[in-house]
């Protein structure tokens, strides 16, 4: 007792005797729920969001990692401490995605505790447009970026995108036609295949090894009409892609189709001369899946762990879209026209040039 009465006396001491009690009753609570290895498969409506990755520091740009890590700190997945530094978790991404782009099945894998209710208890400190669908333990190991053997992304627009530049067109009232549909599928299936997409993306040379990617399929889906206005999504996967690939992909496609820009700009955009890419807004392109085909046959049926394939959360994933990610599409494109916007940017672009073609035009004009 008189330890006690010293030790409330010195104020100091009272403290580090409290922290102590805390800290026991902690690595009992940690003892109890062990830190494991697993992924997390989340969806999320990315507007508003300067992407998925987190800027540790800079906190005028949120970002989906943000909530994310203050949700899984507030429900005791993992200690505070390690919220700054994601690395003790030994968190990863699949995907990195860009501002505006939203999620129906990116994958993170990290280590937390497995403590009751997981998933509820992550998703009670989340907002409604971020969900946690789904939770897999894997190998420890596992790293969710360089395990990923392939990504599939869709690109939702509305089909006016395709209408010729020289047809007026009232976008409500605009559908698009099967000859334009195929002619449209027929550019997507160009880009199968490996070639050197130096021109899809900033800052990367054309003899850069890592512009070489490699893509395995490529397709539009029959349009679709949602609140007046017909859509369409296209579908895209490859092995990995850089950042602003899918976008000058598609802005290449629809500079081609409405009259921009003559076929073999596709070829040309291949080869070493810099190709003027056109790169097509943000908001449509949502990360459909992740693909781990080579870890599911040598770990997915081991008895130990579960393949990472999501059939039965599929519902759910169909639901959020429903729900969040096609509204969002859908209601941006109405209300801040972003599409038709871009489109009226596309007489800017030089087709026909190569850049250093360009560079002596304006210096001759000068």
């Amino acid at each position: 007792s008189e330890a006690v009465e010293r030790v409330e006396e010195n104020g100091h001491q009272n403290k580090r005797l409290k922290r102590d009690v805390d800290k026991e009753d902690a690595e009992d609570q940690n003892k109890k729920s062990p830190k494991r290895k697993i992924v997390l498969l989340m969806a999320y409506s990315g507007k508003g969001y300067h992407g998925m990755q987190r800027n540790v520091g800079s906190s005028q740009f949120k970002t989906i990692e943000d909530d994310l890590v203050s949700a899984l700190v507030q429900s005791g997945c993992i200690p505070e401490n390690h919220g700054e530094d994601m690395k003790k978790m030994s968190f990863q991404r699949c995907a990195r995605t860009d501002k505006g782009v939203s999620a129906a099945g990116q994958i993170v894998s990290l280590k937390v505790r497995l403590i009751d209710d997981i998933l509820e208890k992550i998703n009670n400190h989340l907002p409604s447009h971020i969900r946690i669908l789904g939770l897999k333990r894997v190998t420890g190991g596992f790293n969710s970026k360089n395990k990923c053997d392939a990504r599939t992304y869709s690109y939702m627009l509305p089909t006016f995108a395709f209408a010729h530049k020289d047809r007026d067109v009232q976008e409500e009232v605009y559908r698009l036609d099967k000859e334009t549909l195929e002619r449209v599928n027929k550019l997507l299936s160009c880009y199968k295949g490996t070639h050197n997409f130096h021109n899809f993306t900033s800052q990367k040379g054309p003899r850069d090894p890592s512009a070489k990617r490699y893509i395995m399929e490529m397709y539009c889906g029959e349009p679709f009409v949602r609140e007046n206005m017909e859509f369409a999504v296209i579908k895209v996967k490859g092995q990995s892609f850089m950042m602003h690939q899918i976008r000058k992909m598609i802005g290449l496609v629809i500079a081609i189709v409405k009259g921009y820009a003559a076929e073999s700009i596709l070829e040309r955009s291949w080869g070493e001369e810099k190709v003027d890419v056109p790169k097509a807004p943000g908001l449509g392109l949502v990360l459909e899946r992740v693909h781990f085909e080579k870890y599911n046959r040598r770990f997915g049926n081991d008895g130990l762990h579960e393949p990472l394939e999501w059939t039965e959360e599929e519902e759910k994933i169909a639901v959020f879209k429903e729900q969040y990610i096609y509204p969002t599409i859908i209601n941006t494109e109405r209300e801040e026209k972003s599409m038709a916007n871009w489109l009226n940017t596309l007489p800017i672009h030089d087709f026909n040039s190569s850049a250093v073609e360009m560079q002596t035009n304006n210096k001759n004009s000068k």
